[in-house]
């Protein structure tokens, strides 16, 4: 098990805890293990009991737990108070802003151990009587517990990807199967799928399901006539079957978004093609990449012969929002800089956070100029690789930025994020957002809705008028590679390239592994049909220099 999911372990064990009126001692030392373990950069898991009490931070106790942990993947006193907590309330613990002392006066005094109940209380009004709450409160568990319903059963493309091929290159060793591939969403590069859908060409069908039930690939199997359905490694797959000569007409009908197909004469393609490519030149269209079968605007730009080149993995030449170790990152700016040579960059950007933002070690004015020493001998140290000075900086409530312009004149480039007070209505986030962007130290305009996909619904903006703003002061706009997020979303990347905004891929890596999420920003950015032309992290590390002594007029 990871550190990651060490400390997650000991998150529950405190919660609930507290739920269930532990000791408060006990619970303490567990939040703080979490804390510890979850930002420690020594694997735990093959280390012995005293290796394990070797480390700073982790007693005798917390070793033995780690040390069961990695035995069993999980301990005695969690699975007891597991055992204990109904599955209702586990769910309970889910919802944002309401945490354990809250959850146990709804289970002890409302006698609620379900979530459905929950919200249907809500509308009666009945949390926003008990004591510790409000309307506000209950509003806030309404809203939370719609998107966690809305949410079920859906996962982010990055955990599914590499499941999904390793799937397929199984299904090619079965001998009846001719050809397969992905389809539908995931083939589409959706941010967020449903399930890993595929198409097989088989000779024989029958016997190529009877494989499938027998190969122990699935769980919960449910084969029907149509097609087989089951769920590989905890994931639901679709897998749908063809004659071999139909599966390019199957793979493209089963790949696109219905509002594509809406969008061609259907009835002209040439249904025995040997291939994609061909299909859309039986109809006098060029090839449309499958990311961009979404009906958006795709179609009209493919008759009008102006698809745009995608930008390739190869175009990036950096990155440009990173944390260090000097706020919450994992990793040195040299191990970051390094570890981003190595992926063939020829730059790497430093953004950690600024002040406000307190629960990450953001960064004082000392601490800025002191960092800054280090890039510049870093920089001095190897001529061939650049650190860029950058700062995540906070927007503040007020619309201010987190430092004053003469500290921010200071960056190469600034990154304006919103951090703190998400519960906003639209008039407060457009007037809190516009106010940064109008800022002339502001480069890029980071996350711009605060979004967590499958966790957080972002705060309502237009974005039609923030990417104007954008435009009119000339910043740029962060599609945050994370797989949490993904914001800007694709669907305003054509808007974004209308007005002429530089759009910047980044990866906000907090840790060496974290810089390997560019390639979800690159899926998500050709998904929008955004060209190398328009990405700032494109440019070379001189024109990228030019761009900000332009942007800021800061001497680089």
């Amino acid at each position: 098990m990871t550190n990651s999911d060490i400390a997650d372990l000991f998150k529950i064990f405190a919660d609930l805890s507290e739920l269930h009126g532990g000791n408060p001692f006990k619970i303490k030392q567990f939040t703080n293990a979490f804390f510890r373990i979850d930002k420690m950069l020594t694997p735990l898991e093959n280390l012995s009991i005293p290796e394990l009490e070797k480390i700073e931070g982790i007693g005798k106790g917390i070793a033995a737990k780690i040390d069961e942990i990695n035995k069993t993947e999980s301990f005695e006193e969690l699975n007891e108070i597991l055992a204990n907590t109904p599955e209702g309330i586990l769910m309970m613990m889910k919802i944002k802003g309401i945490g354990p002392k809250k959850i146990a006066i709804i289970w002890k005094e409302l006698e609620i151990e379900e979530i459905g109940e929950l919200l249907y209380a809500c509308k009666e009004n009945r949390l926003a009587q008990a004591k510790g709450f409000g309307l506000k409160t209950q509003q806030s568990v309404i809203n939370q517990i719609e998107f966690m319903y809305a949410s079920a059963n859906k996962f982010h493309y990055a955990k599914v990807e590499q499941k999904a091929f390793d799937l397929v290159e199984k299904l090619q060793s079965i001998n009846t199967i001719q050809k397969v591939s992905l389809c539908g969403a995931i083939r589409r590069k959706m941010e967020v799928i449903d399930a890993i859908e595929i198409l097989v060409a088989s000779n024989d069908i029958n016997e190529t399901k009877n494989t499938l039930i027998d190969s122990n690939l699935f769980t919960e199997i449910d084969n029907n006539n149509i097609e087989f359905k089951g769920k590989y490694e905890q994931i639901p797959v679709e897998i749908s079957f063809c004659e071999n000569e139909n599966f390019s007409w199957q793979l493209f009908e089963k790949t696109a978004n219905e509002k594509h197909l809406a969008l061609l004469d259907l009835n002209a393609i040439n249904q025995q093609s040997n291939s994609e490519e061909e299909i859309y030149k039986s109809i006098q269209l060029p090839y449309i990449f499958p990311e961009m079968r979404e009906g958006a605007n795709e179609v009209t730009l493919a008759k009008q012969n102006k698809l745009p080149t995608l930008i390739e993995y190869s175009d990036l030449k950096g990155a440009l929002h990173n944390h260090s170790t000097w706020s919450d990152g994992l990793n040195s700016i040299a191990e970051m800089a390094k570890a981003c040579e190595k992926l063939g960059y020829n730059y790497f950007g430093i953004a950690d956070h600024s002040k406000a933002a307190f629960y990450a070690k953001g960064l004082s004015e000392e601490q800025i100029i002191n960092q800054h020493t280090e890039i510049d001998k870093l920089n001095k140290s190897n001529p061939n690789f650049t650190v860029f000075k950058g700062i995540e900086c906070d927007i503040l409530y007020n619309g201010q930025m987190d430092y004053a312009n003469d500290v921010l004149a200071s960056f190469d480039y600034v990154v304006a994020s919103v951090h703190s007070i998400l519960k906003m209505n639209e008039e407060k986030a457009m007037s809190r957002l516009i106010s940064a962007i109008e800022n002339s130290y502001t480069t890029i305009l980071g996350h711009p809705t605060g979004r967590l996909l499958l966790l957080r619904e972002g705060y309502p903006i237009n974005h039609k008028k923030i990417i104007d703003a954008c435009a009119a002061n000339k910043v740029a706009i962060e599609i945050n590679a994370n797989p949490y997020r993904l914001d800007l979303d694709w669907r305003y990347i054509d808007y974004a390239l209308s007005k002429g905004i530089m759009l910047c891929i980044n990866p906000d890596a907090h840790n060496i592994d974290g810089l390997k999420d560019m390639y979800y920003g690159l899926q998500i950015a050709r998904k929008g049909g955004l060209t190398k032309e328009s990405c700032l992290n494109a440019f070379t590390t001189e024109e990228l220099k030019k761009y900000f002594k332009q942007k800021n007029n800061v001497s680089i």
